[in-house]
């Protein structure tokens, strides 16, 4: 027993000798293995073993560095207490420990995802540390020193995979250019939407890649904002036919024939309702007015119209100017229209404002209660032969307003 106990002090004492000469213990492996323990160490003296060799580094540190290095790299003072896998390593309860990525089917990005996860690794290992786990974090974080190798192999699977990706790249890229060409070339030459999007589609079938295809879908949005800008151009020239030229009749051909070139934009061009709002002109257009301007000068009867206003001859002048609403410068007239409805009701509103100053004057209610009313009747003249006059809406407020009055 006393020989037993003899050789036990020995290796103890042995231990704890190499631990003093050892400035630094070497990096641990990929998969830090459990050391023997103290009381193996003595099994091993009694059944006379000779214990393992490590290999050490000499450090030129101070004796304070030195010391300080140990509590980190030394394995040996772990030799009691070391965890080698993840699963066995205590989690602190006071505290919430990041839970793991969870893969799917759509990769995460790695220049977000992985320094996350490094992160997570520190803040792991901290976590175990303050909750005086100590030992444990050192071994969690040795654990991490040693990825560096794995990350060499991952680089050069990287360097692989993107040779064969390119190369299977370049091949598509290859056999897909002259339909790649064409598309590019209808787009330059403005050719309409469905003859690219045609062609676009054939190509997106082919499963060219995902580059090629958003490439596809981009140059189908390209041209269909080329096509409906082209439309928006046309379509304004047919409503302009039709509202200030006349031209019902054409105007409504070509809107249809520009139904049936730019099918795919009736949602947003909504030709059917110009062909609707055609034919409702064409059906309130005097017919015989039509005619009558094929033979007569439109441009002259205009100047009159507006002749006419200058003398404020009201009637005459409506009457005229409708009746050129069925010419070649229907623009004209219906703008010179406006401004008859604007001089017209300015007037109406004059004679009423007069009316109302003299009832404000009358003491006798009787009477300015009827000239009240009578103020009245200018603004029901200008709604009724104008209801779409420019100063409709204060019309209205002037109405209202004397209504008021003839309540109190």
């Amino acid at each position: 027993m006393k020989k037993r106990a003899f050789a036990f002090y020995l290796a103890i004492t042995a231990a704890f000798s190499m631990t003093a000469c050892v400035g630094s213990a070497p990096a641990p492996e990929t998969d830090p293995q459990t050391e023997p323990s103290a009381s193996a160490t003595t099994n091993a003296a009694e059944n006379k073993t000779e214990p393992s060799k490590e290999k050490t580094r000499t450090s030129k540190a101070t004796s304070a560095e030195q010391a300080e290095n140990e509590v980190y790299f030394n394995s040996q003072a772990l030799d009691s207490h070391r965890l080698n896998t993840p699963q066995n390593i205590p989690t602190a309860e006071t505290t919430t420990v990041p839970a793991p990525t969870t893969h799917t089917t759509k990769a995460a990005d790695p220049y977000t995802e992985i320094p996350a996860l490094i992160q997570s690794i520190f803040d792991y290992a901290d976590t175990l540390y303050k909750a005086g786990y100590t030992d444990s974090a050192s071994a969690y974080l040795e654990r991490f020193r040693v990825i560096k190798p794995l990350w060499a192999q991952w680089e050069s699977k990287a360097d692989s995979m993107l040779n064969e990706f390119g190369k299977t790249r370049a091949e598509k890229a290859k056999a897909y250019e002259p339909m790649v060409f064409q598309i590019q070339n209808m787009n330059r030459a403005n050719a309409n939407y469905d003859l690219v999007s045609e062609t676009a589609d054939s190509l997106i079938a082919l499963a060219p890649g995902d580059s090629l295809t958003q490439w596809a879908k981009a140059q189908k949005a390209l041209a269909y904002s080329n096509t409906l800008a082209k439309a928006k151009k046309e379509y304004a020239t047919v409503k302009a036919l039709a509202d200030n030229q006349a031209q019902f009749a054409e105007a409504e051909k070509q809107a249809t024939t520009l139904q049936m070139r730019y099918r795919d934009f009736e949602d947003t061009l909504h030709i059917q309702a110009l062909i609707d709002h055609i034919r409702e002109l064409a059906q309130a257009n005097d017919a015989e007015a039509a005619k009558y301007w094929e033979s007569h000068d439109p441009a002259q009867a205009l100047a009159k119209a507006d002749t006419l206003l200058q003398k404020e001859k009201f009637a005459e002048a409506k009457t005229l100017l409708n009746k050129l609403k069925a010419s070649k410068l229907r623009k004209e007239a219906n703008e010179l229209y406006l401004k008859l409805a604007d001089s017209y009701c300015t007037k109406q509103r004059k004679s009423t404002s007069q009316m109302f100053a003299s009832a404000q004057k009358q003491k006798d209610a009787a009477k300015k209660k009827k000239l009240l009313q009578d103020a009245i009747a200018p603004l029901d003249k200008c709604l009724t032969e104008y209801p779409d006059n420019p100063q409709k809406q204060k019309v209205i407020e002037n109405k209202q307003f004397l209504e008021n009055e003839l309540r109190k």
